[in-house]
């Protein structure tokens, strides 16, 4: 992989991450477009912990604030003992599902999902789970039920918005579009919703790409013949990865605060027909020979 194919990949998933349009969809698109022979290798895994840095930053008080309520909840032996302690023991909580899931089915996930075809259905009907979830939204506003804040958040919602979660572990589900989904159907507001599905992600993130990365070290003292080549099996595929781990940071730095904000004056309405019309191309491209499956 040459520099600028890094530093674009890098833009795409920076820009991709946290809007709710699934960072791993465009990625493994704009690998297949680039002439990559194994799209779905563990670079496309491990570039995310550049994204995860942005979220470290962007929130770096909440973060600090919930690592201190944890931790003085371990010292204590306590539970839930402030409200910082209880969010982070919410997300904690909600972290379960997506680490279960991908402990249990990664193989199957990548043998089944990790395909274009798959991803334009996918992307299709998560876009219209998106668009029930703001009819749901708007429907309780209409009913005059208050939206909830994060304040409210149960440990049932948190268990819930982590199964929408799980459910991101399908390229073309996008971490955020799924969780802010399930989030407006458990009632909070789009903004709480962001916000819980940004500080959600850190546990997932990390978690996939250190393990990625352990397995790429496994891989180059063992190379097997079936196997793409480890991600540090040169020079130039390490800096590669570099370049692009650091642009998706600072890219992604600017995505969620774009979305931030966004969401507290529109809807996700316009990443539902990004969605669909994203399928459509990809479908296009399919049949028209393009790009292989």
């Amino acid at each position: 992989m040459s520099v600028w194919e890094a530093v674009l990949l890098g833009v795409v998933q920076g820009l991709t991450e946290f809007l709710p349009i699934s960072s791993t969809a465009h990625l493994l698109v704009a690998r297949k477009l680039l002439g990559h022979a194994h799209p779905e290798d563990a670079f496309t895994v491990v570039i995310q912990l550049g994204t995860l840095a942005a979220v470290f930053v962007y929130f770096r008080a909440d973060v600090a604030r919930l690592l201190a309520g944890l931790w003085s909840d371990v010292r204590s032996r306590t539970l839930a003992s402030t409200p910082d302690s209880r969010t982070g023991w919410l997300i904690v909580l909600g972290t379960v599902p997506a680490v279960a899931v991908g402990f249990a089915l990664q193989k199957w996930l990548k043998a089944t999902f990790f395909n274009l075809p798959s991803i334009a259905v996918v992307s299709i009907a998560f876009a219209l789970l998106m668009a029930a979830a703001e009819w749901w939204s708007a429907r309780r506003l209409r009913l005059g039920l208050a939206a909830k804040v994060e304040a409210d958040l149960t440990w049932r919602e948190a268990l819930w918005v982590g199964l929408w979660q799980a459910c991101a572990l399908m390229p073309g589900g996008s971490r955020s579009g799924t969780t802010i989904s399930g989030g407006l159907f458990a009632g909070l507001t789009r903004a709480t919703a962001a916000r819980f599905s940004f500080l959600l992600s850190l546990p997932v993130i990390l978690g996939a790409g250190l393990k990625e990365l352990l397995d790429e070290y496994k891989k180059l003292a063992a190379p097997k013949p079936d196997e793409p080549v480890s991600l540090f099996a040169s020079g130039d595929a390490v800096a590669a990865l570099a370049v692009g781990t650091v642009v998706s940071a600072a890219v992604g730095y600017l995505a969620i605060a774009f979305l931030m904000r966004f969401l507290q004056f529109h809807t996700m309405t316009v990443f539902v027909v990004y969605r669909l019309a994203l399928a459509a191309v990809i479908l296009t491209l399919l049949a028209a020979g393009v790009v292989g499956g």
